[in-house]
């Protein structure tokens, strides 16, 4: 007789499958909850201490492993020193093996959760039973989820289930049971104290297939973390619009972690995850309008993150322009009405968007066969700022320099950005050199340079980058220092009349 093992958390769906399974001519197995729940719905099912002659012990950790399970379920039909061995020990075979595992992954979210809880709900018999099952995949369908059910069914019913389908099931064991075991691992490395391990296994839990990568001929898929995605856009919910490609979400993700530094009411206007306008004011509408201002050119086609409700007044300006994407905490019933005018723009709501992200998160880049993983950038700068110049920055300077420093971070290296009164006016991203950023951030603010604050993400190995700021009129600037040619810069200020403050702290980004 065929026989199919059940033992499920996730008792979605069971009923009908085991039910399905005894119409197909199986006898069932199975332990715990999953057996009351089938005999609850006059499913006939024999528990395994009947065929092992073991009882359940140690408040239920050992269950299944015992020999006559895993013999059961790892002998090679096709092997017949396999098949004599199972006679000569009385084994019966288990063709099917139906596992979900203990929630570990519900325990470790809930915000009161103990170090024994965890460990509590660390499955072991699942994960071998699973394991065993997709090892002998040729001979064993090996079932993890639910929604598989229907599939094994139906080609039971129609003579069998496919090698094929078999192997798939034995993939998808496989992927699921390290998932869990990733997860296990970076749990308790936590609690161990964080760091950087010698084997580094993470997981991932697809969100969505892409249409496309960043160019149509490169396919592409989004996967978020399984746990801790708070304010970050893996836990936006989109709320109008067609789907979001893979651009959208690198691009939108650079928009909110500059969103991020600033706790006024801000609205961060970002193209290819830089950010083109920046604007920070006591209303959300004049916050646009600072951030449309600064570039209202780089804005077209862009990403606007807010950090405050959208209201019908700022939606209103917002659709006059071509914009991909606005995300913010929420928006007004008014400024919905306004926005879903049009069709073509994605809304996103991300209630948490300004929550500070953990230190522990980690910032991960991939070049080919390897992976970077570094703390994420979570410092702004140290308290204790230095001004190395004779002139002294006035108190309108150091708060236009602090503002400039929070949109640096945020801009590809080398970046240069320029601000006055809560408002960015040229920001020069990405540049093989920093006199080419300079210019570019200068060249954009023009005249609205002047008395206007600097700020360099690293520091300036010539004095060039000073003297273009004074002939923009900049009178302010904010950089690392730490250049062996600081004192040509700190000298130049002082000629030039310039107040220059060092943070001791540079922020790359590549």
């Amino acid at each position: 007789m065929k026989r199919a093992f059940l033992s499920v958390f996730d008792k979605t769906g069971i009923v009908e499958f085991a039910q399905g399974l005894v119409a197909d001519g199986f006898e069932l197995l199975s332990t715990g909850g999953t057996q009351r729940a089938l005999e609850s719905a006059a499913v006939p099912v024999t528990n395994v201490s009947d065929i092992t002659g073991f009882p359940e012990c140690l408040d239920g950790r050992v269950k299944t492993l015992h020999p006559k399970i895993h013999a059961g379920i790892l002998a090679m039909r096709s092997d017949e020193s396999h098949m004599q061995q199972i006679s000569n020990l009385d084994v019966g075979l288990i063709d099917v093996v139906a596992v979900n595992l203990y929630p570990f992954k519900a325990t470790i979210s809930k915000e009161d959760v103990t170090l024994q809880d965890a460990i509590e709900n660390i499955d072991i018999g699942g994960p071998t039973m699973l394991r065993a099952a997709a090892k002998n995949w040729q001979d064993v369908a090996s079932i993890v989820d639910p929604s598989d059910y229907t599939r094994v069914l139906d080609e039971l019913m129609n003579g069998g289930i496919a090698k094929d389908t078999k192997f798939d099931l034995c993939v998808k064991v496989f992927e699921h049971t390290a998932a869990y075991d990733a997860l296990i691992s970076n749990y308790l490395r936590q609690q161990n104290g964080g760091g950087f391990p010698e084997k580094l296994t993470l997981t991932y839990d697809k969100a969505q297939d892409m249409r496309y990568g960043e160019n149509p001929h490169q396919s592409a898929a989004f996967y978020r973390e399984p746990i801790g995605t708070q304010g970050t856009l893996a836990s936006a919910e989109q709320i109008w619009g067609k789907e979001l490609s893979f651009n959208n979400i690198n691009d939108t993700n650079g928009a909110v972690d500059c969103l991020r530094e600033f706790d006024e009411i801000t609205v961060v206007a970002s193209k290819h995850a830089n950010p083109c306008g920046v604007g920070s004011a006591d209303n959300v509408y004049d916050a646009f309008m600072k951030a449309y201002e600064a570039d209202p050119v780089s804005i077209f086609g862009g990403i606007v993150a807010l950090n405050t409700e959208v209201d019908k007044a700022t939606a209103q300006e917002m659709i006059k322009i071509f914009l991909e994407i606005v995300i913010a905490p929420s928006f007004s019933d008014e400024a919905l009405e306004v926005l879903k005018s049009k069709k073509n723009l994605r809304l996103l709501t991300l209630p948490d968007i300004s929550s500070k992200i953990s230190e522990t998160a980690l910032d991960i880049k991939k070049p080919l066969g390897g992976l970077l993983v570094q703390q994420i950038d979570t410092v702004l700068f140290d308290e204790d700022l230095e001004v190395v110049t004779k002139r002294q920055p006035t108190e309108q300077e150091m708060q236009d320099c602090k503002f400039a420093w929070k949109l640096v971070k945020h801009i590809k290296s080398n970046g240069i950005s320029v601000a006055k009164g809560k408002k960015s006016l040229g920001l020069g991203p990405g540049q093989v050199n920093r006199i080419w950023a300079a210019e570019n951030a200068l060249n954009r603010a023009g005249t609205d340079a002047n008395g206007a604050s600097l700020a360099s993400d690293a520091f300036f190995p010539f004095d060039d980058c000073v003297k273009l700021a004074a002939q923009f009129g900049i009178t302010s600037i904010i950089q690392p220092g730490g250049s062996i040619r600081d004192e040509d810069s700190i000298k130049a200020c002082d000629e030039l009349g310039i107040s220059m403050i060092m943070t001791g702290m540079r922020h790359f980004k590549h």
